[in-house]
């Protein structure tokens, strides 16, 4: 009995990271509270702090699953890929209307970033090491990864994917919000000529 308990406290700790990391990115930070979180992990609030010391641990291992579960995505998208348009295809996928209206499942940098300054330093610190794994996943997708400039060439990308999908959100002008996501693949995309 003594080896059941704790499985089903690592897949009870399971649902609720879950739930935490898709909560966070629909209703972002601020709009995430514990009760809620439990209730959609199936559970009672009274048992949240036999899995987390305090809110702020349970967001931090959210943005930590939530980063981990969108460079998974790209990597595979990527790796899906053939070499040379593995880079167009994964920021495809990342500007595609499925990404824009589904943010509870897509990548919590554009869902959260205006809220991470006023985040705790152990949530601040779970971002900051998946956006760097972003960063290095797209820089390796280029074809002249190793080679001088190819990361700042990825940091800029990454930071046109985000912004451009943040404000592709934003915008209530849905021609605009096409125009934004389509200005950056062609500019971004080479061309054939």
């Amino acid at each position: 009995m003594t080896r059941t308990a704790p499985r089903r406290k690592e897949a009870t700790h399971e649902r609720i990271v879950q739930a935490a990391a898709r909560a966070i990115r629909r209703s972002g930070y601020s709009g995430t509270g514990v009760a809620d979180i439990m209730k959609e992990a199936g559970l009672t609030h009274g048992g949240f702090y036999a899995h987390f010391e305090s809110r702020e641990a349970m967001l931090a291992e959210a943005a930590d699953r939530a980063g981990a579960e969108s460079v998974a995505l790209s990597a595979k998208i990527a790796a899906a890929a053939a070499p040379e348009q593995a880079l167009q295809a994964l920021m495809q996928a990342y500007l595609s209307d499925e990404h824009l209206q589904n943010p509870e499942l897509g990548c919590p940098m554009a869902a959260l970033g205006s809220e991470m300054p006023r985040q705790a330093p152990e949530v601040r610190r779970a971002a900051t090491r998946r956006i760097k794994e972003m960063i290095d996943l797209v820089a390796r997708q280029a074809p002249d990864w190793g080679q001088p400039g190819a990361h700042e060439r990825a940091l800029v990308s990454v930071a046109a994917m985000v912004g451009t999908l943040v404000l592709a959100r934003a915008v209530d002008d849905p021609k605009l919000c096409n125009a934004l996501r389509t200005a950056a693949l062609s500019h971004f995309t080479p061309s054939n000529d």
